[in-house]
């Protein structure tokens, strides 16, 4: 445990330090016209964060209110104190851009991802193998920074070259990875291509996965493929909070497939009902909303994340002693990426589930193609690969997983199953769900 003062904390420590830290907050928000201005907006003044009922009287944060702000939404540090700037995927319009200060990037962000991959089981000195990626993205950024803090060497190789990393997988002996789980496995298929067993022949005992939620039937197969002792861990944060930050899986919450939201003393997060926005109870769906309490350049409050998880129903039981932060479920999905499909609501996350217990499908390559009505789907269609060397047929498998979603989402689908390389393989974020006209 790398910070046990905080961590150790119960809830009510954990709240003392949100509540103090939220009317700092405020104070330093107070000092900005934009700022002013979106808490007016609901007849409150940012010092109201001060209150006991001021966050959850606070207007949330939607994407529209930064690109309402371009070029710099909510800059609350002088342009000559910001070090460096993050953005945001721009998948929906142009990218949103958030500046960090030195202590921001320097102080913050170390000290935040360092706890998380303490917890999740890695070792100062460790080798690490960084294959997220750079630019304006913060993900890479992020992990160097904590892999730094934990005095590990670093090998920042990002996404891509799979053979040559398949190879130094074995030459270098990583002991920690961290990039896409679909990277990962994607690397595994690399190294037996060219005569490598990783299970053999690397020395990877850790995991750091993220940019994509995956099933426990995925992990456990990625796992599988690995040196024995080795286990994945996923990781959880977004942009806009700052990185990577929020959450990750440890020893402890591992078989239960779930995280453990372990800087809550410098992120505050809700889980809210995602249609009345009140805070769920325990075992319940919610959308994860962020306050970020520390943040010199751009904080954000009651930012919506849109991301959707299961509060976990013993949330501050934990056998790591961690009492006053609490767990959740691995992301279910995206309240912007539900589809409604004759009257019935899925989630990619429900059909991934389907795929990665089905014999003889590559669990790495699968996509969603509906058409462009989101919200009245005429037709759903759910494409995958065939595993050539196990030879199953491709009506074999289309009807595995059409009863299977039948039986679990009582909805009938149509499956396309094509030749083992012929989908897209992604390095970051997948993107699963795909717009296109029906015939």
């Amino acid at each position: 445990m790398l910070h046990p003062e905080i961590e150790m904390l119960d809830r009510e420590g954990i709240l003392r330090i949100q509540r103090k830290r939220l009317a700092t907050l405020g104070e330093r928000l107070a000092k900005n016209d934009a700022w002013r201005d979106h808490f007016n907006s609901v007849g409150m003044q940012p010092e109201d964060l001060a209150a006991p009922d001021g966050l959850e009287n606070a207007p949330f944060l939607e994407k529209a209110d930064l690109r309402g702000h371009y070029p710099f939404p909510f800059l609350t540090a002088p342009m000559e104190e910001v070090e460096r700037f993050v953005a945001t995927s721009g998948t929906t319009g142009l990218p949103v851009l958030f500046g960090m200060t030195q202590q921001d990037f320097g102080t913050l962000l170390p000290n935040q991802v360092a706890r998380l991959l303490a917890a999740a089981g890695v070792q100062r000195a460790s080798r690490s193998y960084q294959g997220y990626g750079y630019g304006l993205w913060i993900g890479g950024p992020a992990l160097d920074q904590g892999f730094k803090a934990l005095d590990c060497t670093n090998f920042p190789i990002g996404p891509g070259r799979g053979e040559l990393a398949a190879r130094w997988l074995r030459d270098h002996r990583y002991d920690v990875a961290s990039m896409s789980p679909l990277w990962l496995m994607s690397l595994v298929q690399a190294a037996r291509a060219q005569g490598i067993n990783p299970k053999t022949d690397w020395h990877l005992k850790t995991a750091i996965l993220g940019g994509q939620s995956v099933s426990a039937e995925f992990r456990a197969q990625l796992e599988s493929e690995m040196p024995e002792g080795f286990i994945s861990h996923n990781i959880y944060g977004t942009t806009e909070a700052g990185g990577p930050i929020l959450a990750i899986s440890t020893p402890y919450t591992h078989a239960d497939d779930e995280l453990h939201l372990l800087n809550e003393d410098t992120v505050l997060t809700e889980i809210l009902d995602p249609v009345t926005l009140k805070p769920v109870s325990e075992g319940e769906v919610g959308e994860i909303v962020v306050t970020t309490l520390s943040k010199q350049a751009s904080p954000v409050v009651r930012w919506r994340t849109r991301d959707l998880v299961r509060l976990s129903p013993r949330p501050y039981d934990c056998p790591s002693g961690r009492r006053g932060m609490r767990k959740i479920g691995r992301i279910i999905g995206r309240s912007d990426d539900m589809i409604k499909f004759k009257g019935v609501i899925v989630f990619p996350s429900q059909i991934e589930d389907v795929i990665t217990g089905t014999k003889g499908v590559v669990r790495e390559a699968w996509q969603i193609y509906i058409d462009k009505e989101r919200m009245t789907i005429g037709t759903l269609t759910v494409a995958v690969e065939a595993v050539a060397a196990q030879g199953r047929a491709a009506d074999q498998i289309c009807n595995d997983i059409r009863r299977e979603v039948r039986a679990r989402l009582g909805m009938n689908i149509v499956v396309e199953c094509h030749p083992e390389g012929t989908l897209p393989r992604y390095e970051a974020k997948a993107v699963r769900v795909l717009h296109r006209a029906e015939p």
